[in-house]
């Protein structure tokens, strides 16, 4: 299996357009050891022509001009992408699919909460209905059952509602229910090798768990160091958890769920703007490295 990052960065980027914070200025006048990333994305393959794209950003055209094998290359006008998978239904996550408009129809795999925050809150499906009829939707069970993606015949799914938050935008904001987000188990059948991939996680569940202990490699959520970062940076006054990601270095955090995991590589993704850990040479990094936890970058590869 082939995993691809095309997008590291949580919401905004980094740098983030309209934010002046230590990270953000600091890249723009290159006082920092640090490289600009794009909205979180990655794309999986196992046989590096057909692939599978997990969630479309508002900057999946550049991501799709980084990474040659997305391109048009078998027909006058085509894409390796296969199918897209939906994460959950967050404006950074699924707002791309505008821009693949031309490409319609989109076979995409998405849980029915997701389905009805794109129908209704934010109607981007019902909006692409005008190009080529728009999105073929395949709905991905959230109870733990195995399901398939047409024409991926070497992996295998599992999905797993998370408990997270809802857009902004969705009628059950602040009030989750079970399909708002979810982490998901690939497995390669021809080398028993798993990937579980989760870039937003409020709690540590039995279910995260279990599919993290499975997997050969864990990309998970990263968003913020501290919960309340966002007041440290001077840019906000939401929690980490009240957005719902869990924090990194507080008590009971990612990094003491990662410590837990015996035998994977372990790899933070979806990572927010005042993130100290976007710094190379920071503090924050070097204790990442002692616990042998990696930071996503765009157009990280990895052979699985």
């Amino acid at each position: 299996m082939q995993i691809h990052v095309l997008g590291s960065a949580a919401g905004g980027g980094f740098p983030q357009w309209n934010c002046n914070c230590r990270n953000c200025r600091g890249l723009r006048e290159g006082s920092l050891n640090a490289k600009a990333r794009t909205q979180s994305s990655i794309t999986i393959s196992a046989n590096g022509e057909d692939w599978i794209l997990f969630n479309t950003s508002p900057d999946i055209l550049t991501q799709l001009q980084s990474f040659a094998p997305l391109q048009p290359g078998r027909a006058m006008r085509d894409t390796g992408i296969k199918a897209i998978v939906l994460m959950d239904g967050q404006i950074d996550h699924s707002t791309g699919l505008l821009m693949l408009r031309e490409g319609c129809p989109h076979n995409v795999y998405c849980t029915k909460m997701v389905h009805e925050d794109l129908s209704h809150g934010f109607p981007i499906f019902d909006v692409l209905k005008s190009w080529n009829g728009g999105i073929n939707w395949h709905e991905v069970p959230v109870n733990d059952a195995n399901f398939v993606i047409d024409g991926i015949d070497a992996l295998k799914f599992i999905a797993a509602s998370l408990i997270s938050n809802a857009p902004p935008y969705s009628p059950h904001r602040d009030n989750p229910q079970p399909g708002d987000n979810i982490g998901m188990l690939i497995e390669d059948k021809n080398t028993g090798k798993k990937l579980f991939y989760a870039p937003g996680v409020g709690q540590i569940e039995s279910q995260v768990r279990s599919m993290a202990e499975q997997a050969d490699c864990v990309m998970i959520d990263g968003t913020v160091w501290v919960n309340d970062e966002m007041a440290r940076a001077g840019v906000g006054t939401k929690l980490g958890t009240d957005m719902g990601h869990l924090p990194q270095n507080d008590e009971g955090g990612m990094i003491e769920f990662l410590d837990s995991l015996d035998g994977c590589r372990k790899i933070l993704i979806h990572i927010n703007n005042t993130n100290p850990i976007l710094i190379e040479d920071s503090d924050e990094r070097k204790i990442l490295a002692e616990h042998n936890i990696e930071v996503a970058y765009d157009g990280l590869h990895i052979d699985l």
